[in-house]
């Protein structure tokens, strides 16, 4: 399984992650990124890794 890590300091509240996978992201009311899981599922990894691109800030990663 895939692991997913956000770095909430570099987070800039985008949102990218949440729109594209929301059932692994989410945004705190600051709009910080939480993450929602311990481990991606696999029917999530391909939006996980999608989300990943999209960060502007880069504050995401997937680890195996």
């Amino acid at each position: 399984m895939v692991k997913v890590e956000a770095d909430r300091d570099v987070c800039i509240q985008a949102g990218n992650c949440v729109m594209v996978a929301d059932a692994v992201f989410d945004q705190d009311d600051d709009g910080i990124v939480v993450v929602l899981v311990d481990e991606i599922p696999a029917d999530e990894e391909n939006h996980a890794r999608e989300a990943v691109k999209l960060c502007p800030s880069q504050a995401l990663r997937l680890s195996d």
